[in-house]
């Protein structure tokens, strides 16, 4: 069973900057679209970043952090990352790790052309201003 646990999150000055992890085990990630989605309380989780499992493939960034946020992966070590630099109190979330595993039977979620269907734990990221 493919498990997804995140780390990295905490409380930041905006400004500021974090790097979420995302280890995998149950699995490897080279084969894997891998994801980072955001939630606030009373709204729905927000898919933010994106990278896709070939090398030079398909990364996706949304608008409000595009130019502050990375995504990478190190399939070596099974894990992604996100790089967050000049945070924000709006990038203030539970931030969530998820993977696109053709070898589970998660319900899948379907965004902007991405699939989804395992998900971690989630890690709180809180910026104040």
């Amino acid at each position: 069973q493919v498990q997804l646990v995140e780390s990295g999150g905490g409380l930041v000055q905006a400004g500021g900057s974090l790097r979420l992890s995302c280890v995998v085990s149950g699995g490897s990630i080279s084969t894997y679209d891998m994801g980072w989605f955001r939630q606030v309380p009373g709204k729905a989780r927000k898919f933010v970043a994106g990278i896709s499992s070939w090398s030079g493939g398909s990364i996706y960034l949304e608008d409000s952090v595009k130019g502050r946020f990375t995504i990478s992966r190190d399939n070596a070590k099974n894990t992604v990352y996100l790089q967050m630099e000049s945070l924000k109190p709006e990038d203030t979330a539970v931030y969530y790790c998820a993977a696109d595993s053709p070898n589970e039977d998660g319900v899948k979620t379907h965004v902007l052309g991405w699939t989804f269907n395992v998900w971690g734990q989630g890690t709180q990221v809180t910026v104040s201003s």
